[in-house]
């Protein structure tokens, strides 16, 4: 009977073969989108999973306020790891990443060298291919991390340098002292794995004497920390709760002497309300559940948009039914007669619901079938647009087919189950006389609701891509608090092995370049972070008692090449000694608690325990993204001992002319001085736009969606315009005799959906206001929606919405009056 089913199905999608396009397009385009958005979700939802007993290994976090700062961080002092192992045997072994900062690799083969500024270079604990179970093409993970003079690569970074050449037992060397690292393992790129912690190069964590200096330290925030649990404690919540309690009471064991050797007793220290807590996080939690913790070593994304993400692709697949109901009952005065001989005939009610079931099914399956061609056709760029490398064959993992299948079969139900109950309940006898259901109000009222319910989501959609784009525009226009326009960063500058002043000098001489300096840190580059501790001028003064600064080490020309405003005080200068000096910005003053800083002292309780002496305050500035708060920051003079970063940048305010030649002058300079160094370079306003890459990737997708709503929302009313002019085939008729002109139809036609498309507005207006603010509660400094997004959005679904109904109704007006009278 089924095969009968699916014949009558296969006729009728022949003999009505406009609405058969349109209603497989439309269903086509829903399960594309939403296959596309479950390989999204699916590659989100895999990150961290491929490693061996994943269930087992958590990253150690640590949560830490002092006076009114607060923060959550994958970092964790060095001896956190292994004091949690010898304390508790639960933990059955740890291991720790540091980040050491770009550095030069260089392979030698005679003649020919190959040399780099590698970046993604991790230093790690000689067990961390253990913890961490990466796929490895060549060498042992257990033994290939044990020597101190080892380097393991990723399959990529082995091409770079050794091309087809096998590269195990090959000699790359790192760094200034040309270091001979050798190569004991390959392995598989990191673009083809769902991992957290992606890296190109891994060399042991003993090669670097500051994290061994540090060793003793439970301030020195530097390195993530990685522990396995036992099987049994990672199974049972219970556990891993009772674990955390107990940390306080380990920390307070262990951090007191390093605390004590900082000038700050830790008894002190909590009495003074602030916090220093380690807890356990998921390693397959990391990827979605990290928006508040801070870490430069994980990719993190937020589940929120995931949840976005479904909630759209949902509403997609509601709207591509939708449009299959209205054009099926569009379709019902064609119908009813054919369904009217049936009953005649003998044919009972539910075999005639099976019919049209068996139809939603044929047109699924067809639809079904293309969307996945599409999805082949289109992944490409849908990776391009998401930022993602997923293979089409990942449609056969984790049950992405099973769900293809059942989405398809839920879509066949949703689309068909209605006009299946709709067009079988027409009376035989009166639709035999004329008298057809169709015009039954309760009918007209569903389907007006559901392209009320289409046009809410299209215009709800609408307003998010606007207010996203409007987002990421405020970004890119707000005054930062400097001048970010034609700043060039030189990276790297550590490398000139002290001549840093002499080659900023030299390039400040070229006649494009207006200011040069030179600094520890960089604009969205990251910055020292560390506790100091305001001094009091009485005893009577209620002042913070520390306060957590971010800073640079600056020399005198900082300030003016970035353009960077000062509202008290003055700038570094030669003629003074500024060893001992620091500028702030109106954060930290604030937040100390200082209506006048300006000859205030902080004091430093590492390095030498110096007291710095407030000469500046800096106009608030971003040093990030808008997504983070103004902190309080500090400018150091790099004359001070204060504290070394290892890194050093120089930034040239340049003139927009003549930039080729520039850049070729500075290259040549540049390799004057050091040649074994390959010179690297970017501009500010690349690097800002970089921190927003993730939200622009987001409204692309947002733009693409929204669009694919209002097509599939306006197929959806192509069907019922249609619908309407169906019915009213003999009311245009006598209208036109009784001389009604085109335009007058068309209005008559057209009026009611305007009122539906006014309703869907309203509706929208709310909802979308909701939920896009919450969606910009993600940034620190955002802007308030403006309300002729709201009239602007409205008005461009109702426009296209005319533009779609305008054919049909055209069409319908200038039929001959005398044809559709006749059929009385």
């Amino acid at each position: 009977m089924f095969k009968i089913y699916l014949k009558i199905a296969f006729r009728n999608a022949f003999r009505y073969k406009g609405n058969s396009i349109i209603n497989i397009a439309g269903l086509a385009i829903g399960l594309t989108c939403v296959i596309l958005i479950a390989l999204f979700i699916n590659d989100e939802l895999s990150y961290d999973r491929f490693f061996n007993d994943a269930d087992q290994v958590y990253r150690v976090n640590l949560n830490g306020k002092m006076g009114d700062d607060e923060f959550y961080a994958g970092y964790t002092p060095p001896p956190a790891g292994e004091t949690l192992v010898a304390n508790f045997p639960e933990i059955e072994s740890y291991t720790r990443i540091y980040r050491p900062g770009v550095d030069v690799l260089e392979y030698s083969n005679g003649s020919e060298k190959q040399i780099f500024n590698e970046e993604n270079m991790f230093a790690v604990d000689a067990n961390f291919l253990e913890v961490l179970s990466y796929p490895m093409l060549k060498g042992d993970p257990i033994k290939s991390l044990q020597e101190g003079n080892s380097v393991v690569i990723t399959n990529s970074i082995a091409e770079k340098y050794f091309g087809d050449a096998d590269p195990l037992g090959k000699i790359l060397f790192y760094g200034k002292e040309r270091t001979p690292l050798k190569v004991t393992g390959v392995l598989e790129d990191m673009d083809n794995l769902q991992t957290s912690v992606e890296f190109d190069i891994l060399v042991p964590v003993s090669n670097f004497s500051n994290v061994k200096r540090f060793n003793w330290s439970w301030v020195w925030l530097q390195m993530a920390t990685y522990v396995k649990l036992t099987e049994k404690a990672a199974e049972n919540p219970e556990v891993i709760n009772h674990l955390e309690s107990q940390f306080p009471e380990l920390i307070r064991l262990h951090a007191a002497n390093a605390f004590d050797r900082i000038g700050q007793p830790y008894e002190e220290f909590l009495e003074n309300g602030n916090k220093w807590d380690l807890h356990l996080q998921a390693l397959t939690d990391i990827h979605l559940h990290s928006n508040d913790i801070e870490s430069a070593i994980t990719e993190q994304n937020s589940v929120k948009n995931l949840y976005i993400f479904a909630i759209i692709a949902f509403f997609i697949i509601i709207l591509a039914s939708v449009n299959f109901v209205n054009l099926a009952t569009a379709q019902a005065s064609k119908r009813s007669k054919e369904i009217g001989i049936r009953k005649v005939l003998g044919s009972p009610r539910i075999q005639l619901i099976k019919q049209f079931l068996a139809e939603a099914i044929f047109y699924t399956v067809v639809s079904t079938f293309l969307a996945v061609v599409l999805v082949w056709v289109f992944l490409p760029l849908f990776n391009q647009l998401a930022g993602k490398t997923i293979n089409f064959n990942s449609i056969y993992d984790n049950g992405i087919w099973l769900f293809i299948i059942c989405l398809s079969l839920f879509t066949a139900l949703l689309a068909g189950i209605y006009p299946a109950f709709y067009l079988t309940s027409f009376k035989a006898a009166n639709v035999l006389k004329g008298v057809s259901k169709v015009a039954n109000s309760k009918d007209g009222f569903i389907r007006n609701g559901l392209v009320i319910f289409q046009f809410t989501v299209a215009i709800i959609m609408i307003i998010a891509t606007s207010v996203v784009y409007l987002q990421l525009n405020y970004t890119k226009n707000r005054d930062l608090g400097y001048d970010k326009e034609n700043l060039l960063v030189i990276r790297n500058a550590e490398k000139l092995d002290g001549s840093e002043k002499t080659f900023r000098s030299e390039l400040e001489a070229l006649s494009e370049v207006k200011n040069a300096a030179v600094s520890s840190g960089m604009l969205t580059r990251g910055s020292f972070g560390d506790f100091y501790f305001p001094k009091a001028s009485n005893s009577d003064e209620k002042v913070a008692k520390d306060i957590i600064l971010q800073s640079y080490l600056v020399d005198e020309h900082f300030m003016k090449t970035l353009d960077l405003k000062l509202i008290k005080g003055r700038a570094f200068d030669n003629y003074f000694n500024d060893s001992l000096s620091v500028v702030i910005n109106e954060a930290a003053a604030k937040q100390i608690g200082w209506e006048n800083p300006i000859g205030r002292m902080i004091q430093y309780p590492g390095g030498k325990m110096e007291s710095y002496k407030v000469v500046g305050v800096l106009k608030d500035f971003n040093l990030e993204s808008l997504h983070s708060h103004i902190t309080p920051f500090a400018l150091f003079s790099n004359t001070s001992e204060s504290y070394e970063t290892g890194v050093s940048y120089i930034t040239l305010k340049v003139s927009s002319e003549n930039i080729g030649k520039l850049m070729s002058s500075i290259e040549k300079k540049w390799n004057d001085y050091q040649p074994n160094v390959p010179f690297e370079y970017s501009f500010l306003d690349d690097d800002l736009n970089t921190a927003y890459i993730s939200d622009q990737r987001q409204a692309n997708l947002f733009g693409v969606f929204s669009f694919l709503t209002i097509f599939i929302a306006c197929m959806g009313l192509l069907g019922l315009i249609a619908f309407i002019a169906q019915q009213k085939t003999k009311e245009i008729g006598i209208r036109k005799v009784l001389g009604a002109s085109i335009s007058e139809i068309v209005q008559m036609l057209a009026r009611d959906f305007v009122m539906v498309i006014v309703i869907a507005m309203l509706i929208a207006t709310p909802v979308a206001w909701y939920f896009m603010n919450k969606w910009l509660q993600d940034f620190a400094y955002k802007i308030e929606i403006p309300w002729w997004v709201f009239i602007v959005s409205g008005g461009m679904a109702l426009v296209i919405a005319l533009f779609t109904m305008g054919f049909q109704a055209v069409k319908a007006a200038v039929a001959n009056p005398a044809q559709s009278l006749r059929t009385e």
